[in-house]
């Protein structure tokens, strides 16, 4: 007699505890779906940005590694002007003669960093934008492989 009373007593705390783990895997799926639509927005608007501040010409578009090479060639720009106004035989023309060398070296050497960088995917070589469009992107990917576990412990909780 104790044995079907306790018996009886665990089918009816299983069935109980049924619904109950059922309920908690949809709030938990509703919780995760609602975080994943939060990342898509925040993924276009992080998109829209990138795409607006790359034609605006902004600082935030724009790698550290470009942002060398865009200094390097205005150094370059600034001293073939300096050159031209200079007159012959100067010292201040072999001065600038000079700066403009080193600054075309530098020029070439930052170039070489930036593809390397580039080529190894060092974040050196990525804007503040983009990476922000990357770690929105890697969070979205998150969130669907947890979206689709919540789908899958709550199928598994409604067969038992």
């Amino acid at each position: 007699m104790k044995l079907v009373i306790l018996v009886l007593a665990l089918a009816s705390f299983s069935a109980i505890a049924q619904p109950a783990a059922v309920k908690e895997d949809k709030a938990q799926l509703k919780s995760d779906q609602t975080t994943m639509q939060r990342d898509e927005q925040q993924l276009k608007t992080d998109k829209a940005t990138l795409k607006s501040d790359k034609i605006a010409g902004k600082m935030a578009a724009e790698s550290k590694d470009s942002e060398k090479i865009s200094q390097d060639q205005e150094s370059v720009k600034g001293g073939k002007k300096a050159i031209a106004s200079d007159k012959r035989g100067s010292l201040q023309k072999k001065s600038d003669m000079a700066a403009l060398k080193s600054n075309k070296s530098k020029l070439k050497a930052d170039q070489a960093k930036m593809r390397a960088d580039k080529a190894s995917g060092k974040m050196a070589a990525e804007s503040k934008d983009s990476a922000k469009v990357a770690d929105d992107q890697q969070n979205l990917k998150a969130d669907k492989k947890t979206v689709s576990a919540d789908k899958a412990d709550m199928k598994a909780d409604q067969k038992k």
